[in-house]
């Protein structure tokens, strides 16, 4: 597969101005809700189903990472393959799972946010496979270093607290509804959105295992996204509920 080449240095340097869009975006985003799933609006433009939006848009960046690390990639390193394997699988769950699984009938999303989470997702993917293509340099004893089994224990964490956590919300509507309820039980007794820091963490995780610019790019920018929109939550949780806990937090717990 033949890439454009690009220097190191450059590819640095692009990286660092992507995560100084990603800190504008979350200054951004602590102001105006993105007008997707209980904040969406028709007056962003033309709608498409939750569900074919959640595929479309997820499934770009698994393609282009899986493509990068192994497409005519002779000699994949051990730990980029496993490095590799953790993404896609999130992404596999995420694309191809996750919205089967959603009960979001009669829900749709404006086509912008659609097309505007399919160019994050192919820039992210871009210097994640990149990276691991051109520049990653990774002994097969970087499996077994302090630093790599501490990210992996906080990934694998984050992904069972995001994965319990979308089940809980999946389970509180009815496959024909589209409403809202309060949820409870597990992280839910202390925090709003769990969901979101799960995710969080996944992503902590996987900057911790890889150690590199571009994964730490891919944690920053999935706390500008999420971080925010955990607090919109938070919020619109106790405008709609008057009964809403208030020891509740956002998505720490007892902290924010």
């Amino acid at each position: 597969m033949k890439l454009p080449v690009i220097s190191f240095d450059l590819f640095c340097l692009l990286n660092i101005i992507w995560i100084g869009l990603g800190v504008l975006t979350f200054l951004f985003l602590l102001r105006i809700n993105a007008p997707y799933g209980r904040f969406s609006k028709t007056s962003w433009g033309p709608m498409i189903s939750n569900r074919l939006a959640w595929f479309l848009m997820e499934v770009p960046v698994l393609l282009i990472v899986f493509t990068l690390t192994f497409v005519n990639n002779a000699g994949v390193a051990l730990p980029v393959m496993v490095l590799s394997g953790l993404f896609c699988a999130h992404y596999i769950h995420r694309s191809l799972i996750f919205p089967l699984r959603i009960h979001t009938k009669g829900k749709r999303m404006p086509v912008v946010i659609m097309l505007s989470a399919i160019v994050f997702n192919l820039i992210n993917g871009f210097f994640i496979g990149y990276f691991f293509r051109n520049f990653a340099h990774y002994e097969d004893t970087w499996l077994t270093d302090p630093g790599f089994i501490l990210g992996l224990v906080v990934f694998v964490t984050g992904a069972f607290i995001n994965l319990t956590a979308d089940t809980s919300l999946i389970q509180l509507r009815k496959v024909a509804e589209s409403g809202y309820r309060i949820p409870h039980g597990m992280l839910f007794r202390w925090i709003s959105c769990p969901n979101h820091l799960g995710e969080m963490l996944e992503w902590l995780g996987f900057a911790l295992m890889c150690r590199n610019l571009p994964a730490w790019s891919f944690f920053i920018w999935t706390v500008a996204n999420l971080l925010p929109r955990a607090i919109a939550h938070h919020r619109w949780y106790h405008e709609k509920f008057p009964e809403y806990p208030a020891e509740r937090k956002a998505v720490i717990p007892f902290i924010l």
